[in-house]
């Protein structure tokens, strides 16, 4: 297997073998690629590869290869870009498509050369010999040779499309339309097994979703979009099933929409339910299934009388007569009477199936004959008002076979209703889904349905009656078929009647047989006489002594059951404990089977690989030598021709040939040939030389006369030619002055009229251009006062601009300045308070220094300490001079303003040092 760095190199590498013929390299070496581990990243690239390789698929219709690479494509794009996997598929599908369309094209276009090749001429023998031999006519050798392996392609390119994008939710509108186009292929060309195929491989994808829940990606159809694709999907099955009259396969389509309904539990769409109960409708009608058919009917005239808003009166009407029609076709007896028990259960089963596609819900322990029944469905029609909405002759029709008892002109009175019930019926205008109603199919049943009721009323009446008599009273069958439609009516009781043939008469009543009276007769002695004994002799009811004998019997017996039952229990869990270890045990094999089964299968793989390597290696090389083989054998006839052309033998007759020898013998012969080939051009260069000069000779004499005889002629011509030029000017100017004396006397009247209208241009002209020059003075004049006013506009704004700007520096000089007088006056009062708070430091420094003074010359003086009064007073009198000190200083502050706590602070400061000193 190639490798490459790039998957670029790969699509080079496979177009390069394309171009030369080989296509299967080029698809295998893609295949590699797309296989490959190292490329599991999503990349444009990838894309362009995977169009190349469907495509090569498609030509060379390998489906398996084209499998194996998308689903390989769709582990790349399943997390990153799945509308890319989309448009592959879609371009594959494109591709099938037009390939089988091409495919019938030509075999069409064949079969019509075919045809119209010789309108004269007979089948060819060999033509007439392949079709008694094969038994096939030419139509159909062609489509087995052309068309079907195509068709068998597109087929399979379906299923694995729908293989590749089963049950992935990201996928489901691809899948969706993958299923219609097949389903569409299907109808389109009648293929009954196919669409029989498909329906299987799409209902085993909705069981295995339903079957592997944990599934990642799994669709959700509690979802209305992804329902609704699945239903769609079923509905167009069921379509496609009923045109293809597929009636099996159209009912179990029913039940697919009905399974899917009852799994999500929501009911679809009233246009898609008109669907399903139309389709119902013919399946029933198709399997005689009459009493089904008209709940059908009743169904789908509910739907459209509720949900279509644009139902006409004519469509209700028609629709309703339909319904009723169904329901009077329904048989009047039971078909079950006299059946066995099996076959009851049977039916039952079958009721209550068919009720459930249906739309009604019934009760299992009831007798479905009390609910699906012909009686009950006339008297829910008629309360309901369908019959009201019915036409009138399926009104009179309704009451002639249900409520009037005419035993003798019932069928002459059922007749013309029946022929002008026959024509109506037509195409729908509102209800599209049941584009076509047709009653005419109902009046074979009712013809049937009038015979038994007048049977039925006639023997009420009549014992005895004579054929002859019989069959003038029922125009619609023959006797013999009146003799068939009341078997069945006599086997389920529904009338007694007897013919006898020999008499010619028919017999109502009672009839039966010796043997049948006979039959039970003991049996019925029997019963009679037990019945009598136990009247007379009743039995007598004796004690049970059970109680008495054994008094623990129940307690016994419930233990026992206990035990029975856990030991049930106990069993049920070793079997199912057994039945896990099987379980366990199978899935290990199975894990192991599948273990060595890869293992068998990618050895398995790399043996084709290499054989596929090997074979295509001795194929290349086989082709090669064949090629040379071919080319060499061509050489061999082309130098055969040339020896036999001149009379020579080959010169290697009888020798074994080889590519070489002929290449080189062919190179020889070439130069012989080519150098002969000059040799003759020489000589007959020359021959032509001699020629051209000696033509040359001869012909120069004989040109010049011709070129002297062409000048007189010339000259000739000439002189003719200008003499006509001179008499056709002479007769011009003669025509031309004839002219003019013709039109002279019109010349004042021409000048007059000139004038006139010069002078009213003239007037006009200036007229205009001085209304031009007033428009243009007064719009010069407006635009002068738009300029003015514009001009005194601008001057304005520009003059208030200024002022306000010089207002504005104004303000701004007029703040600036008082900024500046507050900072000055600021500044001022700053060096004022500096100025007092020095002057009041340098007095405290003056007082200070005194009081330092004083006390120095106290302790100078050496008086001694007084005693303690002493002491005291002098402390009084020490404290004078601070008080006194004080006194000066409070005097001093009051002739200054106090104008700042600091000079207070300093100076209580001061005070209170000159305390402490003392």
């Amino acid at each position: 297997m190639a490798t490459f760095a790039k998957p670029e190199n790969a699509l080079k590498r496979a177009e390069e073998l394309i171009n030369v013929g080989q296509k299967q390299a080029a698809l295998q070496a893609l295949h590699d690629l797309i296989t490959s581990k190292r490329y599991r990243a999503w990349q444009k690239t990838l894309e362009r590869i995977m169009f190349k390789y469907v495509e090569l698929c498609v030509d060379m219709r390998r489906g398996r290869f084209a499998k194996d690479g998308l689903i390989q494509y769709r582990i790349v794009c399943q997390q990153v870009n799945v509308s890319s996997l989309e448009e592959v598929i879609k371009h594959f599908l494109h591709l099938s498509t037009e390939k089988a369309e091409q495919a019938r094209s030509q075999a069409q276009a064949l079969e019509e050369a075919l045809d119209v090749d010789d309108l004269e001429a007979d089948k060819r023998p060999e033509d007439l010999m392949l079709s008694y031999v094969s038994g096939e006519k030419g139509k159909d050798r062609s489509d087995r040779e052309l068309v079907t392996p195509w068709f068998k392609f597109l087929w399979e390119t379906y299923r694995t499309v729908l293989e590749i994008l089963r049950n992935n939710s990201k996928l489901e509108a691809l899948y969706a339309m993958t299923a219609h186009r097949a389903f569409q292929f299907c109808k389109q060309y009648k293929r009954t097994t196919e669409f029989r195929r498909l329906c299987e491989i799409i209902r085993n994808h909705l069981s295995n979703l339903n079957k592997y829940r944990d599934q990642r990606d799994r669709p959700d159809l509690s979802s209305p979009e992804s329902l609704q694709l699945y239903l769609d999907t079923r509905f167009e099955q069921l379509k496609v099933a009923t045109e293809l009259e597929l009636w099996q396969e159209a009912f179990r389509s029913v039940e697919d929409i009905h399974g899917l309904m009852c799994m999500v539990k929501k009911t679809p769409k009233p246009s898609l339910m008109v669907i399903y109960y139309a389709k119902l409708t013919e399946i029933f009608w198709v399997s005689d299934s009459r009493l089904y058919h008209a709940y059908a009917w009743l169904k789908l005239f509910s739907l459209q009388k509720s949900y279509n808003k644009n139902l006409t009166q004519k469509d209700l009407q028609l629709i309703a007569s339909s319904v009723m029609l169904a329901a009077l076709s329904v048989a009047p007896y039971d078909l079950a009477y006299g059946a066995s028990h099996l076959e009851l259960e049977n039916e039952k089963e079958r009721n209550l199936r068919m009720a459930n596609l249906i739309g009604f819900s019934l009760d299992p322990k009831r007798e479905s004959r009390e609910v699906l029944s012909r009686s009950s469905l006339l008297s829910e029609l008629v309360s309901k008002g369908v019959l009201s909405c019915a036409s009138q002759e399926v009104k009179d029709l309704y009451h002639l076979l249900e409520h009037e008892f005419l035993p003798l002109d019932l069928a002459s009175r059922v007749q013309p209703l029946l022929s002008k019930i026959s024509k109506l019926g037509g195409k729908l205008s509102s209800a599209s889904s049941v584009p076509e109603v047709q009653l005419l199919q109902y009046v074979p049943s009712l013809e049937k349905l009038a015979t038994l009721r007048l049977l039925q009323q006639v023997s009420q009446v009549y014992q005895t009656m004579k054929i002859d008599v019989l069959s003038r009273m029922i125009p619609f069958f023959d006797f013999s078929v009146v003799e068939k439609v009341s078997v069945d009516a006599i086997k389920s009781n529904f009338i007694a009647m007897k013919v006898d043939h020999q008499k010619g008469a028919v017999l109502f009543g009672s009839l039966d047989l010796e043997s049948d009276r006979l039959r039970d007769h003991l049996t019925v002695l029997a019963e009679s006489l037990n019945k009598a004994r136990a009247l007379i002799y009743p039995p007598v009811k004796k004690a049970s002594k059970l109680g008495e004998t054994l008094p623990g019997l129940a307690e016994v017996v419930s233990k026992e059951h206990k035990r029975l039952l856990a030991r049930k229990s106990i069993i049920e869990k070793r079997k199912e404990e057994q039945e896990r270890q099987m379980l366990e045990m199978e899935r290990e094999e199975e894990s192991k089977r599948l273990k060595l089964q890869k293992i068998t299968e990618e050895a398995e793989q790399k043996r084709l690989a290499s054989e596929y390597t090997r074979r295509e290696e001795q194929r290349i090389r086989r082709e090669i030598e064949e090629r040379e083989l071919e080319e060499a054998h061509a050489l061999l006839q082309e130098a055969e021709k040339r020896s036999k052309k001149k009379g020579k033998k080959p010169a290697i007759e009888g020798e074994k040939v080889t590519k070489q020898t002929l290449i080189e013998l062919a190179l020889s012969e070439q130069l012989r040939e080519r150098q002969e080939m000059e040799k003759k051009l020489q000589k007959l260069a020359k021959t032509m030389d001699y020629m051209e000069r000696a033509k040359r000779e001869e012909e120069a004499p004989l040109i010049d006369a011709a070129f002297q005889q062409r000048l007189v002629e010339g000259r000739i011509i000439h002189e003719r030619e200008q003499q006509q030029e001179i008499e056709l000017s002479r007769q011009r100017h003669a025509g031309d002055l004839q002219e003019k004396n013709r039109l002279a006397r019109m010349l004042e009247s021409k000048m007059i009229f000139q004038n006139k209208i010069v002078s009213r241009r003239e007037s006009e002209f200036n007229r205009l251009k001085m209304e031009r020059e007033e428009r243009i003075s007064q719009l010069l004049q407006f635009r002068r006062q738009e300029r003015e006013a514009k001009r005194k506009m601008i001057f304005y704004l520009r003059s208030e601009e200024e002022r306000q700007k010089k207002l504005q520096e104004e303000e701004a000089a007029r703040k600036q300045e008082e900024a500046e007088r507050r900072k000055k006056e600021e500044a001022e009062r700053q060096a004022k308070l500096d100025e007092l708070a020095e002057r009041q430091r340098l007095r405290e420094m003056e007082v200070e220094e005194k009081a330092r003074k004083f006390r120095r010359g106290g302790e100078s003086s050496g008086v001694a300490q007084p005693q303690e009064p002493e002491r005291w007073g002098s402390r009084q009198d020490d404290r004078q001079a601070p008080q006194s000190a004080a006194g000066e200083r409070w005097r001093s502050d009051d002739r200054r303003s106090s104008l700042s706590g600091s000079s207070r602070t300093s100076t209580w400061s001061s005070a209170r040092r000159g305390g402490s000193e003392r």
